[in-house]
């Protein structure tokens, strides 16, 4: 399964290209306006984003800025023909993690996602959560009371989605989207969320009303 990749080009003939050579490593969604960008980051979650900064639309740092104050943590890569020193500045500013001018190496912006997302689910090392600490790579819980907890594939693709960004509340369709299988329905997730909530503890995913699921701090 192939990490998710938000590609946000107006430019038809270059995002044809660029998609198709991003589509080697990643599973690509490709958007080429601001407006259909906030939709997919409304409805699904990615590991890492490249932007082109001046589309029809607006700027992208502003979908950037949007994002950070969404507290959606999500690496982006700008990827833009704006090379002068304040516009990467300001480009970093907005809350980009990297910045590449056109026209750029492939080898280069693959080797620079690589390194955006390398580590950043957590893997090999444990995540506190509260006084709990979880270990993707071997979908466990350690608790602070009874010792080491196993999960399941899945349970620990939840966990750890919710983990990557615990400041985020992330929608009953993120979620669905990011960790089951096409054709599962929403009640999946909350079915999910009880198995985690069961094995460990009830406040290791909390529920917020109206609006989705984000991680706890369980004692």
């Amino acid at each position: 399964m192939l990490p998710p990749l938000l590609y946000l080009e107006d430019d038809q003939r270059l995002g044809a290209i660029t998609r198709d050579l991003l589509a080697l490593s990643w599973d690509v969604t490709w958007v080429a306006s601001l407006a259909d960008a906030k939709v997919a980051l409304t409805d699904g979650v990615f590991s890492v984003c490249v932007f082109d900064r001046l589309l029809a639309d607006g700027d992208a740092t502003e979908l950037i800025t949007w994002m950070r104050a969404r507290h959606d943590a999500t690496p982006v890569l700008m990827l833009t023909a704006l090379g002068q020193v304040r516009d990467r500045v300001s480009g970093l500013d907005s809350g980009s993690n990297d910045y590449l001018v056109k026209p750029f190496d492939f080898e280069e912006l693959d080797a620079r996602l690589r390194a955006l997302t390398r580590d950043y689910t957590g893997a090999g090392q444990g995540i506190e959560i509260g006084s709990w600490v979880f270990y993707p790579d071997r979908a466990t819980l350690e608790s602070p009371y009874t010792g080491r907890i196993q999960l399941t594939e899945k349970e620990a693709r939840l966990l750890a989605v919710l983990a990557k960004e615990p400041h985020r509340v992330f929608s009953r369709e993120q979620l669905l989207g990011a960790v089951f299988d096409h054709g599962d329905s929403l009640s999946t997730v909350d079915t999910y969320v009880h198995y985690v909530r069961r094995k460990g503890d009830r406040d290791l995913i909390q529920t917020v009303r109206g609006a989705g699921y984000q991680l706890g701090t369980p004692a």
